[in-house]
């Protein structure tokens, strides 16, 4: 496999496990602490993406040229980037559509996903080598 696929495959993995970790947050903002949706998402959502950006960097992106905490700031950015544009769908799906707020979430998720791997692969972590 050549090593854009395995990065991608790693970084999908990496994704489904933070995102599973940012959904069972939100279930316990939403429906135990009776957080409002427009709170809990963007909150768990940024939480989920700090744990994925450690776990990103060790894993998925060795390699990179950007430093710790200069790489965290342009991975806020993306993410913060990704909370708006989730919490938006997301808003707009359980509003607007009816749709459970966990299926909302769901359906938003790959969406914001690739948005993310793309940003952060060509403008964030900025691996040595080619990225394909």
């Amino acid at each position: 496999m050549k090593n854009g696929a395995t990065r991608f495959l790693k970084y999908g993995a990496v994704g489904v496990s933070t995102f599973l970790f940012d959904l069972a947050l939100l279930y316990v903002a939403v429906s135990i602490l009776k957080f409002p949706i427009y709170i809990a998402t963007p909150a768990t959502f940024l939480i989920a993406v700090s744990c994925n950006y450690a776990v990103s960097r060790k894993l998925v992106f060795k390699g990179t040229t950007r430093g710790w905490t200069n790489g965290y700031v342009y991975f806020a950015i993306v993410a913060i980037g990704g909370a708006f544009v989730t919490t938006a769908l997301v808003e707009v799906l359980v509003t607007y559509l009816g749709l459970f707020y966990i299926v909302a979430r769901v359906a938003v998720a790959g969406i914001v996903g690739v948005l993310n791997y793309l940003f952060n692969l060509y403008l964030n972590f900025k691996v040595v080598g080619q990225h394909a």
